[in-house]
């Protein structure tokens, strides 16, 4: 099973990726996208994440490489958080889309994957900016097509998201 979960910044996506993979067959393997930098900000939201997280977890910390570490780990289940620092990690945001969406599909164990939904936020001001929507929205368009469940968080509630007609 592959479940996303979208949201926008601090609507509870992860808490509810989190969740739900908790109801999944274990081990579960957290695998961080993002990066810590110089940044206290980041550095606590980074260790607020860390501390929710139950100490049987293994976490790690793929950086752009979130393809390899899923064919690293492909059984039992992962929780991807988030897609959107994937793309960022990733030089002139250029990433393989098609092959992240290969090997969800080969994963034998449930994904969970949290992203931003990009497609509500203000337009960026910049060109970079407006690419980084560009492409997040384009990826989180190829891993919905191929998801089971696809949520949506909204001031920490979930809105389950249907195909459509």
């Amino acid at each position: 099973m592959i479940v996303l979960v979208l949201g926008g910044t601090r609507s509870g996506k992860s808490e509810i990726g989190e969740r739900i993979a908790r109801d999944l067959p274990q081990p579960v393997t957290y695998v961080a996208t993002g990066w810590v930098e110089p940044d206290e900000d980041l550095a606590a939201r980074i260790a607020a994440h860390r501390a929710r997280r139950p100490d049987a977890w293994l976490t790690i910390e793929s950086g752009a490489d979130l393809t390899g570490a899923l064919r690293t780990y492909p059984e039992g289940t992962a929780l991807v958080d988030s897609l959107g620092s994937w793309v960022a990690g990733h030089p002139d945001l250029a990433v393989d889309v098609q092959a992240l969406v290969a090997t969800l599909q080969s994963r034998s164990g449930d994904t969970v994957i949290v992203s931003e939904e990009v497609g509500l936020s203000v337009h960026p001001a910049t060109e970079t900016g407006r690419r980084f929507v560009d492409v997040l929205g384009e990826v989180n368009r190829a891993v919905a097509d191929l998801a089971d469940r696809v949520l949506l968080v909204v001031g920490g509630r979930v809105v389950p998201l249907d195909r459509g007609p």
